[in-house]
């Protein structure tokens, strides 16, 4: 196994919860308005330290996308997915943008994001309210 080498952002910074390990800061915030099945999550222009997954087909709140989940090259661990791409034209925006879930991610003051309990269960996407 080769030796890690890990960016290190500047700024106010989300990483992930297990291990720290930098993966997008609040500058690349496109969107807080997002959820998941663990509650909030956030759409960021931009994110590091993560490797993509393996493409498929989800049908979520707006549509189906093709999507990819990303994984925390610290640890291993889930941190969101990647948008592939969309199917719905009004959805295209989202392509090549990422998804950090709030429950997976410490905050910029190392502050974590706990499942409410009303907090989507089974879906994963934009809240249309």
């Amino acid at each position: 196994m080769g030796r890690l080498f890990l960016m290190h952002l500047e700024g106010k910074v989300y990483s992930c919860k297990h291990c720290h390990t930098h993966l997008g800061v609040a500058a690349d915030i496109i969107s807080k308005a997002f959820h998941c099945k663990h509650g909030k999550a956030y759409l960021f222009s931009k994110v590091v330290n993560v490797n993509v997954g393996v493409k498929e087909d989800r049908v979520m709140m707006t549509g189906m996308h093709t999507v990819s989940d990303i994984f925390c090259v610290g640890c291993g661990s889930i941190v969101g997915w990647k948008y592939v791409a969309a199917h719905e034209k009004s959805q295209r925006y989202k392509e090549g943008k990422f998804i950090l879930e709030r429950y997976k991610v410490s905050g910029p003051d190392g502050s974590n994001y706990w499942i409410t309990h009303d907090a989507h269960v089974g879906g994963s996407d934009v809240d249309d309210i």
